[in-house]
């Protein structure tokens, strides 16, 4: 769904409104059952826990020259990894604080002074359209202005925060819209072990807020029971249904016409 547009119409065309919705498939997706050499033992293994594999990123990898217009379009898209060097790249950056959509992602990151030269990550929100954006200068690259209405972003640090195998969305990043973002969690290992069978999984795929982050992690495949590790959280808006599974010898439940709450998708991070 990433959006490309058209060379002939870039100057003479404003993009529609952008909103931070699920994306329903990216080029750098990797989901399966894993594979393993062809023994008894293995396969037994494979069908007592019905074990898959998810690769899927929330997090994409960019240019400095990658402007948030060409990237994606009605898509989530919102977590970015930019590479070093940017402040020697030509590429624009429109506004300040509020950036406008032709903006260099990376560039804008680095003016707004979420990154340095050196790159890393960064969340991206859309901001809806904006009446004029304000140019300066900040740490090395000089922001022109525009005094015309378009779509415009924001820029934020993306965190990293240790949780526990029980920690849940609700209770780690509670949002009010889909557009919100969650740090990038670290989970211990072994939140397969008898004594957190307490911490529920409902749904599969699309979570309930009040799932383990950690145990829907390995339910879907994102991370290893045994090692533990880095994931994405995307809160998206609350599912009417969600269906219960058994993967990675994890039983999540299903649950159907929540009365509260947001569902979240679980990402991998390599």
């Amino acid at each position: 769904l990433c959006y490309k547009e058209d060379r002939k119409d870039h100057d003479s065309q404003e993009p529609e409104e952008e909103t931070n919705e699920i994306e329903r498939q990216r080029t750098r997706t990797h989901s399966q059952a894993r594979t393993h050499s062809p023994t008894s033992s293995s396969r037994t293994e494979d069908l007592e826990k019905n074990d898959v594999e998810s690769r899927e990123q929330m997090s994409q990898i960019v240019t400095c020259e990658t402007r948030l217009r060409d990237q994606c379009k009605g898509t989530t898209c919102n977590r970015y990894e930019c590479p070093a060097g940017c402040l020697e790249s030509k590429a624009k950056v429109i506004g300040s604080v509020h950036y406008e959509m032709q903006s260099s992602i990376c560039r804008a990151a680095i003016h707004y002074g979420i990154l340095d030269n050196e790159g890393g990550w960064v969340d991206i929100t859309r901001q809806g359209r904006k009446d004029h954006f304000i140019k300066s200068s900040r740490n090395g690259i000089q922001a022109i202005g525009k005094y015309q209405s378009a779509n415009a972003f924001t820029v934020s640090k993306v965190t990293v925060k240790g949780v526990t195998c029980e920690t849940t969305v609700e209770e780690l990043c509670p949002y009010l819209n889909a557009g919100s973002h969650c740090p990038r969690i670290y989970c211990p290992r072994n939140c397969l072990q008898e004594h957190f069978h307490g911490a529920r999984v409902i749904g599969t795929r699309f979570y309930s807020d009040i799932s383990s982050i950690c145990r829907a992690a390995v339910h879907a495949g994102v991370i290893r029971n045994h090692q533990g590790g880095y994931v994405d959280v995307m809160p998206v808006d609350k599912r009417k249904h969600y269906i219960g599974s058994f993967q990675n010898g994890i039983s999540s439940e299903s649950l159907q016409n929540p009365p509260r709450g947001k569902a979240f998708r679980v990402f991998a991070v390599i």
